[in-house]
Parts: structure tokens; C-alpha cells; sequence
């Protein structure tokens, strides 16, 4: 584990935020479970100090709850949490495929297609791991696409969380094709210039993903 750990202090507490967001998320941590500062560092092997920072960056995400004069417990993450982040998700991802289809050029098209192309190598291989980065990419080029700083920022903040669910969904090999056929058809939407069309395939995705989240939750 604590080869996960970059070198540079700066970056220490980051690696360190993101092993433990992690394990907060996937339920390595009990909701309520005391994180004990020593014990952590000792098992990274690492100093107290990016230990404590990580802490806080988790505490800003509202992931550990700090105590005064008890210390810091996670919080946990529950199914309700994920159904908020894609009731958000819908609302933003909508506007962002508006804006997109307004603003979008022929290189961005290019790059979409390609990773269209990438996503239906990777569904037919069965390649999950790799599958999971083209479907992160193949969404942050449409947050490219809104020109919006905003909008990136929006979507980006929790994609964290969206990452660790898609994980688990694409690992069920049935959902691979649908999935494909969900983004196929973001795509020709946003290539005809068809805003509603494209809200529509967006809210459809999300609802279907939403709904395959909630069965691998059970």
C-alpha cells in the first residue's frame, strides 16, 4: 500500500487522502469507526504529519467527522449519498451536453469518435480495468467541450466517488454492451446537434446507471 504513495510532501497527503477516501467509500471503515493517526502513518510508513493533512483534506469532503478531544471518524459513505451525486449529476450532465453541442468543433468530435471507438474495443475484450479510464475520458472531453471552467469544476469535484461505483458496475461483463450503447448514443445526439435528444440519452444513462448502482449495493 504505501508503494501507492508518491514522493514530495506535497503530494504525500494527497496519496494519503486518496487510500483512505477510498477506503471510507468501499466500507474498509465502519461508519463511526475512530481513525487513529499513529496506526495509519505506521501502516503507510510514513511521518504523522501528511497523515493529519489528509485528514483534513477528507474532513472539507465531509468523509471523517472531527471531534475536539476525541479525534476524527469516518463517516462513511451511503447509499443515499450516490443517489444525491446522480440527481446532480443528471441536472449538470444535461446542461453540459446543451453547451457542448453549442460550442463543440471537429477536433472534439474527433476526439469523442475515437474514444467511442476505444470504449468498443475495450467492451468486446472485456478489458474492465482500462474500460473504466475510457468511460472517465469519454466524459471529461464533453466537460471540455462546455468551454465552461464551472461546469468542469462541478462534474470533476465528485467524480472520486462516480469512479469507485462505475468500478464495481463494469465488473458485472452484462452491463458492458448496454453501457457502450448508453455513451453510442450521447454521442449521435451531440454529432446530429440534437440537444433534447442528447439530455434524453444523458438521463437515461444516468437513470440505468443509477439503477445498476443500486443493485450492486444490495
Amino acid at each position: 500500500m504505501a508503494d501507492q504513495v508518491l514522493k514530495g510532501e506535497c503530494s504525500l497527503a494527497d496519496e494519503i487522502a486518496q487510500i483512505l477516501r477510498e477506503r471510507i467509500i468501499n466500507g474498509d471503515y465502519s461508519i463511526g469507526e475512530k481513525l487513529v493517526e499513529n496506526k495509519i502513518a505506521e501502516e503507510l510508513k510514513v511521518s504523522r504529519t501528511p497523515v493529519r493533512e489528509a485528514f483534513k483534506h477528507l474532513t472539507k469532503e465531509n468523509l471523517i467527522e472531527y471531534i475536539p478531544n476525541k479525534g476524527c471518524f469516518a463517516k462513511g459513505f451511503e447509499k443515499s449519498d450516490l443517489f444525491d451525486i446522480y440527481a446532480v449529476r443528471n441536472a449538470v450532465e444535461q446542461l453540459a451536453v446543451e453547451w457542448a453541442i453549442k460550442n463543440k468543433t471537429e477536433e472534439d468530435m474527433d476526439r469523442l469518435r475515437e474514444q467511442l471507438e476505444v470504449m468498443s474495443l475495450y467492451t468486446s475484450n472485456g478489458m474492465v480495468e482500462k474500460l473504466a479510464l475510457a468511460d472517465e475520458e469519454f466524459n471529461r472531453i464533453i466537460y471540455q467541450m462546455t468551454r465552461s471552467r464551472f461546469i468542469m469544476q462541478a462534474l470533476m469535484s465528485y467524480q472520486e466517488y462516480i469512479g469507485l461505483a462505475r468500478k464495481g458496475i463494469l465488473e458485472r461483463r452484462e452491463n458492458l454492451a448496454k453501457i457502450l450503447e448508453e455513451h453510442r448514443a450521447i454521442f449521435e445526439a451531440i454529432e446530429a446537434e440534437d440537444t433534447a435528444a442528447a439530455k434524453r440519452a444523458v438521463e437515461r444513462h444516468l437513470k440505468d446507471s443509477a439503477k445498476r448502482a443500486e443493485d450492486r449495493w444490495l
